[in-house]
């Protein structure tokens, strides 16, 4: 009777913890993890309360005077620079990162996790702790009690652990499977516990190295737990089920652009048609006249000074009679196709 109000028991807790988390899965790879809204335009020089004669730079716009890439903000009393987004157009936040996957200014970010498909960043990091953390829990759990069976089995038949495998396969696969996740999320969570003690993120941890300057954001563990995992998480600085609202003058610009320049498009290329029809009225009437003159050159005997020593008047006749029947082959094959086409079209 013992044994079935333990296992009623596991069971429970293995229930609770599985739901657990996937709930925190769940938080951690749906809630928006700190976005920052993009700008329309950059920002003006006096709306950041710079001076109008800054240096120009190379992403400024339309040639005005352009943002400087980097400010200095005092965060507890200590100067901290942080970069201008040239996707975004915003000066990112302190402890902010513009993240190469999901191409989004993310608040505190911490890293893009490829497991959740997700940001971890300042309004889903706990969630995202929790579910790690809860993971390994749950591994040390599962793998302790399946050693626990493994020896109730041994107990009450009385025999090796061999035995008792093979009784329970179960258990051993338990067992080996929770040994090998608990290194990883084990890690991670205890990596994690160290960030969180020195309020850091792992962005922070391996770009900036904190041990060899100081940190503005570390208030003591005691205080770094309390901000990051209890304080009150911001409310979301975007509207995900607003309407895309187009910008009518790109619009309207691009519209009138297309507009604009189709017609000279088509009137080039009839302008092309025709040149090129001229020319190859013109180069078959040359060709004629060659003929015409080499054919009289052929009757009287002689030769034009330009071609003497090279052929014959009977092998220039027959080269340049040859090449014209080719050239006026080719070209009334291709007004075939054209009347072809033209006829198709009609019908």
């Amino acid at each position: 009777m013992r044994w079935k109000f333990l296992a009623i028991f596991v069971a429970a807790i293995l229930f609770t913890a599985s739901t657990m988390i996937l709930v925190v899965l769940f938080l951690t790879s749906g809630r928006d993890p700190g976005i920052i809204p993009r700008n329309a335009h950059p920002p003006e020089p006096e709306d950041i309360g710079e001076s109008s004669n800054l240096p120009d730079w190379p992403g400024g716009q339309h040639g005005s005077t352009g943002l400087p890439l980097t400010r200095d903000v005092l965060v507890n009393g200590i100067s901290v620079k942080v970069k201008y987004c040239h996707t975004c157009m915003l000066y990112r936040p302190p402890r902010c990162s513009h993240c190469s996957i999901c191409n989004n200014c993310v608040e505190r970010f911490d890293h893009h996790c490829p497991w959740v498909g997700q940001c971890i960043g300042k309004r889903n990091y706990r969630f995202f702790f929790m579910f790690v953390s809860s993971t390994t829990i749950l591994c040390l759990y599962v793998f302790a009690f399946s050693w626990v069976n493994l020896r109730r089995i041994m107990d009450m038949h009385e025999c090796k652990i061999g035995r008792a495998l093979l009784k329970s396969p179960i258990s051993g696969l338990l067992i080996l499977y929770t040994f090998i996740a608990v290194w990883f999320v084990g890690g991670l969570t205890s990596f994690h516990l160290y960030l969180i003690s020195t309020n850091q993120t792992t962005y922070e941890n391996f770009r900036y190295r904190y041990d060899r300057k100081t940190n503005p954001y570390n208030l003591g563990v005691g205080q770094n737990f309390i901000d990051v995992l209890f304080s009150r998480i911001p409310s979301s600085k975007n509207n995900f089920r607003a309407k895309v609202k187009e910008d009518s003058a790109t619009f309207t610009s691009s519209l009138s652009m297309g507009r604009v320049l189709s017609p000279p498009k088509m009137s080039m290329d009839l302008e092309m048609g025709m040149k090129r029809q001229a020319v190859d009225a013109e180069d078959l009437e040359d060709l004629h006249s060659q003929i015409g003159s080499a054919m009289g050159l052929e009757r009287c005997g002689t030769e034009p000074p330009h071609i003497v020593g090279r052929k014959g008047c009977s092998e220039i006749s027959s080269d340049i009679e040859a090449f014209a029947e080719e050239f006026a082959t080719e070209r009334g094959f291709s007004e075939r196709k054209k009347i072809e086409r033209h006829t198709n079209d009609d019908s």
